[in-house]
């Protein structure tokens, strides 16, 4: 073949500068690509998110069950079994990783601190971070804790309904209450749980618990969960009183928070957000009475916030301010 090339000859400098690219671009995707991971108290959730475009890479979810009155190794071996497996579906090895961790916890040397809380005790002292590492056999460098509250505010400034927003407050509403403020971009732990609030403390109010002992406080009948609840609510005038009731609760206590902490944002996760049409009626009816002009919106993300919100960590460090 009169002008085809011999395999042996050496590459063009065009080839040369194509190959080049494609190194240097194959390293730019690596470099974008963090593990978020949602430590819970009893399971652990992983997966890959690009920085560059903010999205989790399709399939690269992981979720497993974890004994959390297990030994150290144990749960650390199995925390580490999900997050390899994570990375490994997109052929990569263990690498940045960013943990939403529930407190308490030294955040900062990746120290817990969790002692009575009937989960982790076995970790309680040790340096996680460090066996964490080894467990990956990666740099403790490459491993960030945050506080899972905090987590979820921080992804939805990143890539969620809260992105370019400046004062942001959020809470969760599940099996427990979280809180987090944000400011300049930056999300951290509000502690709220346990703050005075009418005859208890918040989380005596608002959290799955207190909903389900509610209805069958003034119905007499039991439900399974908040789920069966909101479905109920259709037909049920208790369970219709019951949302509005936290409705009117989280009013008061929106009202109580943002009067020493202004916002221009609310936003509501957590199992419960789903019911939101069932309880921003009366929450809105409190802020209109009170001449309050606060948008609130329910999680972009979902369950997603915690893990893209421990991930941003690493956009963060950077230099740039998460979600501005």
């Amino acid at each position: 073949m009169l002008f085809a090339s011999s395999r042996d000859d050496p590459p063009t400098k065009t080839q040369r500068a194509q190959r080049s690219n494609l190194n240097s671009f194959s390293v730019f995707m690596k470099s974008s690509i963090v593990a978020g991971v949602d430590i819970g108290g009893s399971h652990i959730t992983a997966a890959l998110i690009n920085l560059t475009d903010r999205k989790i890479l399709p399939g690269s979810q992981r979720r497993d069950t974890v004994n959390a009155n297990g030994t150290a190794g144990e749960i650390v071996g199995g925390w580490a079994s999900v997050i390899r497996d994570c990375f490994a579906s997109h052929q990569l090895q263990s690498g940045r990783t960013g943990i939403a961790m529930p407190g308490p916890f030294d955040y900062n040397e990746g120290i817990s601190l969790i002692k009575d809380q009937g989960k982790y005790r076995s970790l309680y002292g040790l340096n996680v971070k460090e066996l964490l590492a080894e467990a990956l056999n990666t740099d403790k460098a490459d491993i960030t804790f945050t506080n899972d509250a905090a987590c979820f505010l921080q992804g939805e400034l990143f890539s969620g309904v809260a992105k370019g927003y400046n004062t942001v407050f959020g809470i969760t509403l599940g099996t427990g209450f979280g809180s987090a403020f944000a400011k300049e971009g930056r999300a951290v732990d509000a502690d709220l749980w346990c703050m005075p609030f009418k005859n208890g403390i918040a989380e005596d109010y608002f959290s799955h618990g207190a909903l389900v002992a509610r209805y069958a406080s003034v119905s007499g009948r039991h439900v399974s969960n908040v789920k069966e609840l909101a479905e109920l609510a259709e037909t049920d005038e208790v369970a219709k009183e019951v949302f509005t009731e936290l409705g009117i609760n989280l009013g008061d206590l929106f009202l109580s928070v943002l009067r020493s902490t202004p916002a221009e944002l609310i936003v509501i996760g957590g199992n419960i957000s789903k019911a939101f049409n069932r309880f921003y009626p009366a929450l809105k009816a409190v802020f209109q009475y009170h001449g309050l002009d606060i948008p609130v919106r329910v999680t972009q993300l979902g369950e997603h916030a915690s893990l893209v919100g421990a991930a941003s960590e690493w956009h963060n460090r950077k230099g740039t301010a998460i979600g501005r």
